[in-house]
């Protein structure tokens, strides 16, 4: 049977590929799952809309994220931590740190897009990395300050 898929699906293709299956894998799993429709004339037609949407969705997300990613730019957070002798700080820094002092400046982040390179377990001032998009990025300024 051959099908349009409607989603990146990475056994078969990517949106818009018309792919020969098995009927009985597109009948009880593509088709209900709305990851393909049957390869007919409408669905073709349907399907170039919903490509338009997707495209339009996008664009907007990606242009949402560059101006948070601009106003990111701009800010920087302190974290107070407890240290030891010689300034050593007792664990580290983790994201989770961050996204909380964050959100205190009004930026509610999932703590899994902040990405620290290593960990932070020092006093100073450190470039974190916000990845925002699949194509955009952020860096926070984080100073890392004596409780």
């Amino acid at each position: 049977m051959k099908v349009i898929l409607r989603k990146n699906f990475e056994q078969i293709g990517s949106i818009g590929d018309v792919v020969e299956v098995k009927d009985g894998y597109a009948r009880n799993f593509l088709i209900p799952r709305k990851i393909a429709y049957p390869a007919v004339a409408g669905n073709i037609k349907a399907l170039e809309e919903e490509k338009k949407q997707v495209a339009k969705k996008q664009a907007k997300e990606f242009e949402e994220a560059q101006a948070l990613a601009a106003e990111l730019e701009k800010v920087s957070i302190t974290i107070p931590v407890k240290v030891g002798e010689e300034d050593k700080i007792f664990g580290s820094v983790t994201s989770q740190m961050i996204g909380d002092a964050l959100k205190e400046k009004g930026y509610d982040l999932d703590r899994r897009k902040i990405e620290i390179d290593e960990p932070i377990k020092a006093l100073g001032i450190y470039s974190i990395n916000v990845k925002l998009h699949t194509d955009v990025n952020a860096v926070v300024k984080t100073w890392v300050v004596r409780e």
